[in-house]
């Protein structure tokens, strides 16, 4: 079986001799070339495996290097060698396409660790794996979709998924993850507005036995149950400025230290977040750090809303009830043809998750395996869209209607935040008393 290949880009031949010797402990074989032209000559001569090249070169720069590739040979990754602290360069080298980044001098270890991601991407299996059926739809949105969560996945800049609550954001990120060289490493999903602000630091990076009261041992933190793999960051607007500027370091560094600890652990992590806020006008309010921002929002990759690719609700119906319905060990619903058209004309504010919401309902309230418009209630569902929209025939008694719309309303935040009280009060403007009258009075426990 033949060797892997490496190029190795650098003008100054103490690193080059350094990259070489260190890559060739790792069972590669390593071709050199001190400028672009040589870069080039290399390429078009032999096929490489990965690309290691400096940011600064006699006859240009790194950038334009990662550029060339990603025209001419897209499926090579390629990652940048900048100076210590050029983290601007670094995340423009990302947006570019380079796979990742070391800085100088150059650790060894995350060399050897990068590299052994890198060469992961070259399994070709990866090429020819079945089209992933939980991404349902064919609108052109989301064939757009899937061919960017396919590229993102090759690289390692941190993505910020944008998009509205209920769209599968957390699907997304899964995907990435799963179709990348940390597929064999954790996924670890974290809903930051779940979390407690004292319990912040504890739960992110970790404890030991005796740092505060009720700490009786040591617990690792979600960025060590992470390493090797990625970490989710689900509502990372809701993330308080204290704990904003402690995830900046983690990041920056690639380290972090447990509370009551004394020394930092190297962590090897991929960071991908999302939010239904949106984040550029969170910075612009001061809620949110602006450094924290541009380092999280490398590349942003945005999840279509139900309604801009309405031709994939029958699809989506179709396939949530014969997952209902093997669920239950029955046969499944159908939909009737008028019931079908409601839907498709419907806004769906909570999207997806509000269509597997309102089809579930749907199964268990229908007659003979048929789901009518009757059965989707959706003059109720509308209310929490648009109550206005309403007119005064279909009000009966204003209490009643208006008592409906904010049970609908609290009922979505606690969902969305996993019935954390305090994240829905947050999310709904009120305060965790008044949150927890109102819960009281619509009887919901």
């Amino acid at each position: 079986m033949s060797r892997q290949r490496a190029l190795i880009v650098d003008d100054e031949p103490d690193i080059r001799e350094l990259l070489e010797i260190t890559l060739g402990r790792m069972k590669l074989d390593t071709r050199s070339a001190r400028n672009l032209k040589e870069a080039a000559e290399w390429l078009a001569r032999e096929p490489f495996d990965l690309c290691l090249t400096d940011m600064r070169l006699p006859d240009g720069t790194g950038l334009e290097l990662v550029q060339f590739i990603q025209q001419r040979h897209p499926q090579l990754p390629v990652a940048m060698i900048t100076a210590y602290g050029s983290l601007d360069t670094a995340v423009n080298a990302l947006k570019a396409g380079a796979f990742d980044f070391l800085t100088k001098p150059v650790d060894l270890t995350r060399l050897r660790e990068l590299v052994g991601t890198a060469l992961r991407l070259g399994n070709p299996s990866s090429e020819d794996a079945p089209v992933d059926h939980r991404l349902l739809g064919d609108a052109p949105p989301m064939r757009t979709l899937r061919n960017q969560i396919a590229k993102l996945a090759r690289s390692q800049a941190p993505v910020y998924i944008s998009g509205e609550s209920g769209s599968g954001k957390e699907l997304v990120a899964r995907l990435i993850h799963e179709q990348g060289p940390r597929s064999e490493h954790p996924f670890v999903p974290v809903n930051c507005g779940a979390i407690p602000s004292e319990l912040m630091e504890s739960e992110f990076f970790g404890h030991k036995k005796g740092s505060f009261t009720g700490a009786v041992e040591d617990k690792q933190g979600l960025f060590q149950a992470a390493n090797g793999g990625t970490l989710f960051l689900d509502e990372v607007a809701d993330l308080p400025l204290p704990m904003q500027v402690k995830l900046l370091r983690a990041i920056q560094e690639k380290a972090v230290r447990a509370v009551g600890g004394q020394q930092e652990v190297v962590v090897d992590v991929r960071i991908l977040c999302a939010t239904h806020k949106d984040l550029a006008s969170e910075v612009a309010a001061g809620r949110f750090r602006q450094d924290l921002y541009y380092r999280l929002n490398v590349i942003e990759l945005s999840v279509p809303p139900l309604r801009e690719r309405r031709e994939d609700i029958p699809l989506l119906t179709e396939v949530t009830l014969k997952r209902l319905a093997d669920a239950c060990g029955l046969s499944p619903a159908r939909l009737a043809p008028d019931a079908l058209e409601k839907l498709k004309s419907y806004r769906f504010p909570g999207n997806v998750r509000e269509l597997e919401n309102m089809l579930e309902r749907a199964y268990t309230l229908c007659e003979n395996d048929l789901i009518q418009p009757q059965d989707l209630r959706l003059s109720e569902a509308s209310c929490s869209a648009a109550a206005g929209e309403a007119s005064l025939a279909q009000i009966d008694n204003l209490e009643d209607y208006l008592e409906e719309i904010e049970r609908k309303l609290i009922m979505q935040a606690l969902e969305e935040t996993r019935w954390n009280r305090t994240a829905a009060a947050q999310r709904l403007g009120l305060t965790f008393r008044s949150m927890r009258y109102r819960l009281k009075k619509l009887g919901i426990d």
